[in-house]
This record gives structure tokens, C-alpha cells and sequence, in this order.
């Protein structure tokens, strides 16, 4: 599985023959300026939560690219409001089967609001199920016991949490939630955009490797196979 990082906690991850970008925000990172958007195609937009760092760039590029959104009724509901007809809502808990693999929605410790300030519904994780492998992507969270529920529910791959603290757990909570649901296989996010959540990376590298566990801290238009 091919997983490409365009900074923040926005990727993609080629699965099945289709692409799943997650959390696209692109155009207002400053460190992504190299990042030139059009090229980025997506069958599917997977969206956590309502925060302009996760979705300021969902409604382009689903229109460029003719994506479906997947993501809580209420995200689901608004950008049809901007154009965007193919949307899937589902909500915590659920899960649906799509032509790449299934999707299960799961808990997630954050505050979620529109840009303008609006509901933005709940915020959200995804379990991914595929032939090629499963991935769970907690989206914007604090360290939660729930995670354990993950663990014991399904064999994960990889896992894709945040690392930059202050909004969101930092490297030790994410290797505690490593341990919660059985994962060895860290991709870092939310770290280094803003000043709050910059990192030292060789630091948190070494933490997870104490521990016999991998935390893989992708530079911005890195692509890995996992």
C-alpha cells in the first residue's frame, strides 16, 4: 500500500486500484507550497473532522476530481452545499463496505467546528479494512482508552496518529496508543505546521524505537510502501 504525505495530517493512501486522500489541506500550509494541488487526484475524500487544517481544500479538489466524501452527516451536508453531490455520512461506530475495502468510523477526543464557526458534527477516526492490508487513522485525538477496543477488534498493519502535542496527543501519547491498539507501524501527523506543535524528531524517533516500535516521520510529498 502506497501512502503519500502532502503535510499536516492530510495523505493518501493507494489501495485496491483507488486513491483515499484523507484531511486535505494543502493550500494554506505554508510548508507545503511546493505542493502543486491539481496533480493530486482522489476517488475518495475521507474528512475527520470540520477544522479549516483538516478540510479547507475538500470541496476543489472533489471537484476536480469527482470524489466521493466520506465523513459524518453534518461535513457530509455542507459541502453538498458547495457543490460537492457524491458524499457518504455515516457517523460513530458504523461501517460500510466501498469498492477498495471497508470503512469503520471511530471515536475521536477533539472539538470540531466549520471555518465560519458553524456544527461541524463530531470528530472522527476511520478504520480502514482492505485485501492489502488494515490502517487506522485516529484523526485529531487525544489519547483515549477506546483505542484498546481497536486492538482487540482487528489486526492493524499501520496506524497513522498525531505527534505534535498541544492540540492533539504528542509522541508519548501516540506510542501508549501504539501499544493500545497493537500496532508497531507509526506514521506521525499534525506536527511541525504551526509553532505550537513543532517536534523534535530524532527525539520521538528514538522513543518508539526504545520501545520496539517504528514512528516514521515522512517529509512533505514523501511517498512510502507499507
Amino acid at each position: 500500500m502506497k501512502i503519500t504525505y502532502y503535510g499536516h495530517s492530510c495523505f493518501t493512501a493507494a489501495v485496491n486500484g483507488k486513491t483515499l486522500l484523507f484531511d486535505p489541506f494543502i493550500s494554506g500550509n505554508p510548508l507545503a507550497g511546493h505542493i502543486d494541488k491539481s496533480k493530486i487526484k482522489a476517488d475518495y475524500i475521507l474528512i475527520s473532522h470540520g477544522h479549516e487544517d483538516h478540510i479547507a481544500d475538500a470541496a476543489a479538489l472533489a471537484k476536480e476530481s469527482g470524489a466521493t466524501i466520506i465523513s459524518n452527516f453534518e461535513i457530509v451536508t455542507w459541502l453538498s452545499r458547495q457543490g460537492i453531490s457524491k458524499g457518504h455520512p455515516m457517523n460513530h461506530g458504523g461501517s460500510w463496505s466501498f469498492d477498495f475495502g471497508k470503512v469503520k468510523m471511530m471515536n475521536a477526543i477533539h472539538s470540531s467546528s466549520f471555518p465560519d464557526g458553524s456544527y461541524a458534527g463530531n470528530p472522527c477516526g476511520f478504520l480502514i479494512e482492505t485485501l492489502e492490508g488494515n490502517f487506522y487513522y485516529s484523526g485529531d485525538t487525544a489519547l483515549t482508552y477506546d483505542m484498546k477496543l481497536i486492538g482487540e477488534y482487528k489486526k492493524i498493519n499501520f496506524a497513522l496518529l498525531p505527534v505534535g502535542g498541544n492540540f492533539t496527543m504528542n509522541a508519548d501519547n501516540a506510542l501508549i496508543a501504539a501499544g493500545f491498539i497493537g500496532c508497531d507501524k507509526i506514521v506521525g501527523l499534525h506536527f511541525d505546521t504551526f509553532g505550537y506543535i513543532t517536534i523534535n524528531h530524532a527525539e520521538a524517533k528514538e522513543k518508539f524505537s526504545r520501545d520496539g516500535k517504528e514512528l516514521i516521520l515522512l517529509k512533505i510529498g514523501e511517498s512510502i510502501n507499507i
